[in-house]
């Protein structure tokens, strides 16, 4: 990388998005996760134009000028939103990445500088339903998703297929399309009641079960959609942002890379709903509506070729530590914070 690159995030004030930029911001200039003498760093949002739109995505090029793209834009969602709008999650999802990656080869060749790296982001619901654990890198096309994500599931695989193809046909020479796999992080993501992820969505519903309480219903539980026993493994999203920078420096293989925790660090949804409740000073205030689906039950993923090449020196910040940094931070933010309906 220069010392004029340009870098654009999409999906720059989303949950991953404004962890790349806090690290950006508060890391030591050339350290090695902050940012280098000359580079500059945008972070679009929705008022840079509609993805889903060519021309406004050529146009978004066109106006930033970058030399490397970090893509993280997505319609996004938790576990009930993505099973009741399969075809919208689909379809915006193919529109908003092809968008992204035919203008990041210019393949009509508009007066720009040419993109030397694009890194895409994938998600551990494109791995089959029916698969050996752990899931790795080899097994993303080994078989059909799991159904209550086909939908936005099948939109991630094709970032993967696409990025093979521009790469094997060397559309731009200098394009090296690195992809990953990205969990639901503890983070500073959209916390709406209904249609977030399950951390951001349990921190904001268990700030109003706390508000009930010291308002005198003593009684006042968190309401947790399913039985509580599937597992997931849950990365901070500062942490997943240090890995889009060194990955942005250092990873330069097509081939996908799974970004995450280790397989052994699996956490039950109960084990949330009590960590939750524990940094908001309401411990064991939660139950179950065991009438609501669970989802897949566990889908366990190596870390393995991570380490091996960022190195042991890495450390990812322990789920509790995480979880209650981020309870801390929507309690100074609500009123600005992606809550949806307060």
């Amino acid at each position: 990388m220069s010392s004029s690159s340009v870098i654009l995030v999409t999906g720059g004030s989303g949950l991953v998005g404004q962890g790349i930029k806090y690290i950006i911001e508060t890391e030591p200039v050339g350290s090695k996760f902050g940012k280098r003498e000359g580079e500059t760093w945008v972070f679009a949002t929705s008022k840079d134009g509609d993805l889903k739109d060519p021309k406004a995505t050529e146009a978004m090029f066109e106006k930033y000028k970058p030399t490397h793209v970090i893509h993280l834009a997505a319609l996004v969602g938790g576990l009930f939103k993505n099973m009741k709008y399969k075809l919208t999650f689909l379809r915006d999802n193919m529109l908003i990445n092809a968008n992204i990656l035919e203008s990041s080869h210019n393949p009509d060749g508009a007066p720009r500088p040419k993109i030397e790296k694009v890194i895409s982001c994938l998600s551990t619901c494109v791995f089959p339903d029916k698969v050996t654990y752990p899931l790795d890198e080899n097994k993303i096309h080994s078989g059909p998703p799991h159904e209550s994500n086909f939908g936005y599931a099948h939109a991630k695989r094709m970032v993967d297929v696409y990025n093979q193809y521009v790469d094997r046909q060397q559309l731009i020479l200098n394009l090296k399309a690195g992809e990953l796999t990205i969990w639901a992080g503890a983070g500073l993501g959209a916390h709406d009641l209904e249609d977030s992820h399950v951390i951001p969505g349990l921190i904001h519903k268990t700030y109003k079960v706390k508000k009930e309480i010291e308002a005198g219903n003593k009684d006042a539980k968190l309401t947790v959609a399913g039985t509580g026993k599937p597992l997931r493994q849950f990365i901070y999203s500062r942490d997943l942002a240090k890995l889009f920078i060194w990955m942005l420096r250092e990873y330069d293989d097509v081939e996908p890379l799974i970004l995450s925790v280790g397989e052994d660090e699996e956490v039950s949804i109960e084990e949330v709903a009590k960590a939750i409740t524990k940094a908001f000073g309401i411990e064991g205030q939660y139950k179950f509506d065991t009438s609501r689906a669970d989802g897949q039950f566990r889908k366990p993923a190596t870390n393995a070729k991570l380490l091996s090449l960022v190195g042991s020196d890495f450390k990812f910040t322990p789920f509790d530590e995480a979880l209650q940094e981020t309870v801390d931070w929507f309690l100074q933010n609500y009123e600005t914070a992606r809550t949806g309906k307060k």
